[in-house]
């Protein structure tokens, strides 16, 4: 069990072996589905720019994708 000197808020950990509510399951396979439009690996690029540049592209794709999805 870790101690900590300040702790925020009041969650306590489960005890082990404790499996996740059905709740929790439900956020984790709703997190598990969500799909980006950053294409997996690693980017090498020669500036900032062009890495922006690639990030916008994708995040503009996804706002367009979603709201012809609803």
């Amino acid at each position: 069990m870790e101690k900590f000197l300040r702790v925020a808020g009041r969650r306590v950990p489960p005890p082990a072996g404790a499996l996740p509510s059905a709740e929790a399951r439900a956020a984790m396979t709703r997190m598990a589905n969500y799909l980006t439009r950053a294409p997996k690996g690693v980017f090498r690029y020669k500036s900032h720019e062009e890495a922006n540049r690639d990030r916008d592209e994708w995040q503009l794709s996804a706002m367009l994708d979603k709201q012809t999805r609803g």
